[in-house]
């Protein structure tokens, strides 16, 4: 099932969090004084990439809940994923995991029919997991309804031929060996997949509380 289109608070919170840098963690390193504290530290400014246009960098939710599927999305604890190609943001949808009919507040899901065992609310990339769920980012793409593997990711791909063209994937800040797909969704965890020109990965996300 489609998700239902984003209201325009979603997706200017989207574009926030895509300019901003997603979240990161790092730390202006900016003095009292300097005239230039009130610009972005450089670090941040070469990690953060604009959103892709169209349908192939915001596809909508075509897949199905995993697992269980509950009338009350109940306790969670969050992840961030990150997905770039053709030097690109390519936006996570808010509704993956859910089905509708869906009800909106200040650009968030706020209900559903029900909630699966994992769910993003909001385009910003965090999904949220329910506790005891033992699921990777091949599970997440699943029910987002896209294709990820070794030379593709969603509806972009490149040819198993080229050099250096695989999927890149970086966990906290580091490469990660082996499929994306088989990438766990651990509590906290900053995962950044790229496919194309490289993508200075974030370290580190400030989630919401309660998450």
């Amino acid at each position: 099932m489609r998700a239902a289109s984003l209201p325009s608070a979603a997706a200017a919170a989207a574009v926030f969090f895509a300019v901003a840098g997603c979240g990161s963690s790092r730390r202006s390193t900016s003095q009292p004084g300097n005239t230039a504290s009130s610009a972005p530290p450089a670090a941040l400014v070469a990690e953060a990439r604009p959103i892709g246009r169209g349908v192939r960098f915001q596809p909508p939710v075509s897949g199905r809940p995993l697992g269980a599927c509950s009338r009350k999305l109940g306790v969670r604890y969050g992840v961030h994923v990150e997905v770039f190609a053709a030097n690109r943001v390519v936006l996570i949808p808010a509704g993956v995991g859910t089905l509708g009919p869906r009800s909106f507040s200040a650009g968030r899901i706020a209900g559903a029919a029900c909630f699966g065992e994992l769910v993003t609310l909001d385009p910003t990339g965090v999904v949220l997991v329910r506790p005891g769920a033992s699921l990777t980012v091949g599970d997440l793409f699943r029910s987002w309804g896209e294709p990820l593997g070794v030379h593709r990711i969603a509806s972009f791909s490149t040819a198993p031929a080229d050099a250096g063209s695989a999927v890149r994937v970086f966990v906290d800040g580091k490469p990660r060996p082996g499929p994306a797909a088989s990438v766990p969704l651990r509590r906290h965890a900053e995962i950044v997949l790229e496919i194309g020109p490289y993508v200075p990965p974030h370290h580190a996300y400030t989630f919401p509380p309660g998450t």
